[in-house]
């Protein structure tokens, strides 16, 4: 299954809004991508930065998978930087 970059960013929205006890709307996320450094994301909250690691992302779309889609939360989740589609999800 492939996950999109707006399927991501929503399962982040849902994940910081359930830690900090907001709504997913209050939520903002900006994913990255550094050579360096892999997958992260700049999440703002009541204008506030947080920077979310991979593996922050990875909890946050297994929170997604089991809650919303009804699947297995550890199944496995892989990031990739795809060049038309931005950052998306290969869910086995």
């Amino acid at each position: 299954m492939i996950r999109t970059e707006q399927d991501i960013i929503n399962a982040t929205c849902i994940y910081i809004a359930r830690k900090r006890q907001v709504k997913p709307e209050d939520v903002e996320v900006e994913l990255m991508f550094d050579d360096d450094y892999g997958f992260s994301a700049e999440v703002f909250v009541n204008d506030r930065k947080q920077v979310l690691t991979h593996g922050n992302l990875i909890e946050a779309l297994r929170l997604w998978l089991e809650e919303f889609l009804n699947r297995d939360p550890y199944a496995g989740i892989q990031l990739v930087l795809d060049d038309e589609e931005g950052i998306i999800a290969l869910i086995n």
